[in-house]
């Protein structure tokens, strides 16, 4: 292969002669990039961290500077990249600022199960919809759940706040004296890891209640 031939596959040239829709995902990277690191090219650098978050640019800050050879900078830039094209169209996440939002997008198997399903709604800076996990199957009355478990998708996601659920198979949703312990443990451990809680909700049957909205949170 001849330099000239070396120079015209670099993803700059590339898109110089194509246009950017000619690039994979992995050029359009390197582009972002710019340069690699430690005997590696941008485009090295760009398919290994493909290779390690799918997301790309979408996975988000803190994620992408915990990649090898990214670090904070350039994982900046890439979110602010990623930032600007989300702006240009439209976010099918969901939206989970009200309760009545939690409630609408819990699982549909939860309002009408017969045993207590704990549910962790993980949120991004946005209030949008960034994972949803159920973290505990209890009993016909009592879900058991360690903070622990709430907590763990929230930091594999990145979080930046939570939304507990949990059902009443009763078809009462005031809370016990149980949910207002388990509240209370929640939103002292997210304090600590800067997650906050932002609401639980209880879950009946055709109603539910909040914490924050009852001033409890």
């Amino acid at each position: 292969m001849s330099d000239w031939s070396v120079v015209a596959d670099r993803p700059r040239e590339k898109l110089a002669r194509k246009g950017p829709e000619a690039l994979s995902d992995a050029e359009l990277l390197a582009l972002l990039l710019r340069t690699g690191g430690r005997g590696r090219t941008a485009l090295d650098l760009a398919e290994s961290l493909l290779r390690d978050l799918p997301e790309g640019a979408d996975a988000g800050f803190a994620r992408l500077r915990r990649v090898a050879g990214v670090g904070p900078v350039r994982a900046a830039s890439l979110a602010a990249a990623a930032e600007l094209a989300r702006r240009k169209r439209p976010d099918p996440r969901p939206v989970i600022d009200t309760p009545a939002a939690a409630a609408a997008h819990a699982p549909g198997e939860v309002r009408t199960a017969r045993k207590e399903h704990f549910v962790v709604f993980c949120l991004n800076a946005r209030r949008q919809l960034a994972h949803r996990e159920t973290v505990s199957v209890g009993t016909l009355s009592a879900s058991l759940v360690h903070p622990r478990e709430v907590f763990l998708p929230a930091i594999a996601h990145a979080a930046a706040a939570i939304v507990a659920l949990h059902n009443h198979p009763s078809g009462d949703p005031s809370p016990s004296a149980e949910d207002r312990e388990v509240t209370r443990r929640l939103q002292r451990c997210g304090e600590l890891l800067g997650i906050p809680l932002a609401d639980h909700v209880v879950l009946a049957e055709g109603s539910h209640f909040s914490f924050r909205e009852h001033g409890l949170l």
